[in-house]
């Protein structure tokens, strides 16, 4: 490895930075609590127009976070500044705040030392990942469109990263992770046709560009002359991106004091939650797992509590939901998160399979301007977005305009018809690396689209 890219590799605090800098502030607190979180690591970037790149940059930073408890009163500060001065004032600075803070109720003593498991999101290859190197993976897409007539945009950002948690009581956490997504849009001269791909992950050399390039290129050649249709309920096949664009929703929605106060899709009429009832289609199981090599995460949360696997939903029944630690203590419960992964099960059918099989239908590449209607059905609004074709008779036959929907995942997982084999994609709409998800392809019955969009 260059020297170059060992500085890469280095662009965050190791271990022993990252210690020493939260015993220097737990050394200067005289809070009755204090714990000290810090982020730090690079988000580099290179974005393209045109068929060729427009702007690329690497930004470093550290950011050390200081709460400073009093009783019930707690404050926190963030400083990115890692001399012992600024630390010294962003301490001083918090406690006289929390000082100043209104009791909060809610507030729990701060944990002892706590035992993780070992974090599998590092990727070398990703954190090493230099600016030539992402030049050469962007211009396996712009050559492509540009050969083949058309016009490329799009992202790639790759992020290296390094999280540790200290506090007062002796607790001591630090776990790297890093994460890439790269998106293009291929859209014809005449801007009338528009295809996308796009693909994420925490190992970059899973990531094929050239396959990128084709499938976006093919999205935009077919998607010329698009023509409205009717709204209304149809039959849709969703690629693995327009699932998880609207799976990634019920983790959201997981919140198990939003279900027990009466305020979500998980709340039980006459009190309590849905713990225990079937709510989607029997073949349905949502699960997240940190360890899982394919979407894996961090072990530790936010808080400095452990992040182990958790089954929201199996064979179509809710089996947990997600507890925070004052309402896991309130309610008796064991505390759990999505963590940052969530995945669903899948089939054994392909997208070929599933048009194959539709006598009418729409085949959906993804969804974009994604908007909450409800939270008490999970219901969303939305448009399809790059890629929206009829299929008849087995066969897609045409291109047809965007359409907006009124859906919820819920109910659309209660219209299953058929399940792919579920993928790792990128389905964040600001086209970074976001949560890690896997999702199958579906095909899903009464599908409620509401009205025509004349954008491409």
């Amino acid at each position: 490895m260059s020297s170059r890219s060992l500085r890469a590799v280095a662009r965050h605090l190791s271990r022993a930075e990252a210690e020493a800098i939260c015993k220097r502030v737990l050394e200067f607190s005289t809070a009755d609590e204090c714990r000290v979180t810090i982020n730090s690591g690079v988000r580099a970037n290179t974005r393209f127009a045109v068929n060729q790149i427009s702007t690329a940059g690497d930004n470093y930073n550290a950011a050390v976070s200081i709460r400073a408890v009093f009783g019930k009163k707690v404050a926190n500060v963030t400083v990115n500044r890692l001399d012992e001065a600024a630390l010294r004032d962003a301490v001083q600075n918090a406690e006289r705040i929390a000082k100043l803070a209104p009791d909060d109720p809610e507030l729990l003593p701060e944990l002892g030392p706590q035992t993780y498991q070992d974090a599998v999101v590092w990727n070398d290859a990703t954190a090493s990942l230099e600016p030539d190197a992402r030049a050469d993976a962007v211009r396996q897409i712009t050559e492509r469109a540009r050969a083949a007539g058309l016009v490329s945009t799009g992202y790639l950002e790759a992020q290296a990263q390094a999280f540790a948690i200290a506090n007062s009581k002796g607790l001591f956490a630090y776990q790297r992770s890093t994460g890439v997504a790269f998106t293009t849009t291929v859209r014809t001269e005449d801007g009338q046709g528009s295809g996308w791909a796009g693909a994420s992950d925490n190992d970059f050399t899973r990531i094929d560009p050239r396959q990128l390039a084709e499938r976006a290129i093919e999205k935009a050649r077919r998607s010329v002359n698009a023509a409205a249709i009717e709204p209304g309920r149809y039959t849709v096949v969703l690629e693995p991106t327009a699932a998880a664009n609207l799976i990634q929703l019920i983790g959201g929605a997981l919140n198990a004091r939003n279900a027990d106060e009466g305020r979500s899709f998980f709340s039980k009429a006459g009190g309590g939650n849905k713990i225990g009832e079937k709510v989607v289609d029997e073949r349905v199981t949502l699960y997240s797992n940190p360890l899982d090599p394919r979407v894996p995460a961090n072990t530790v949360n936010g808080d400095g509590s452990p992040v182990g696997a958790t089954t929201w939903i199996e064979n179509g029944v809710v089996k947990n939901l997600a507890y925070d630690r004052f309402w896991a203590q309130r309610t008796g419960k064991q505390q759990s998160s999505t963590g940052g992964t969530l995945a669903m099960n899948g089939g054994n059918e392909t997208v070929e399979s599933m048009i194959a099989s539709t006598q009418r239908g729409l085949l959906v590449t993804r969804f974009w301007y994604i908007r909450g209607v409800d939270p008490r059905t999970i219901l969303f609004t939305g448009l399809t977005r790059d890629g929206t074709f009829l299929i008849e008779n087995g066969r897609v036959t045409r291109p047809v305009k965007n359409l907006r929907y009124n859906e919820s995942p819920i109910f659309m997982l209660n219209n299953l018809l058929a399940m792919g084999r579920p993928e790792r994609v990128s389905a964040s709409e600001s086209g970074g690396p976001g949560q890690a998800i896997m999702i199958p392809a579906m095909k899903v019955r009464d599908f409620n689209f509401t009205s025509t969009s004349d954008a491409i």
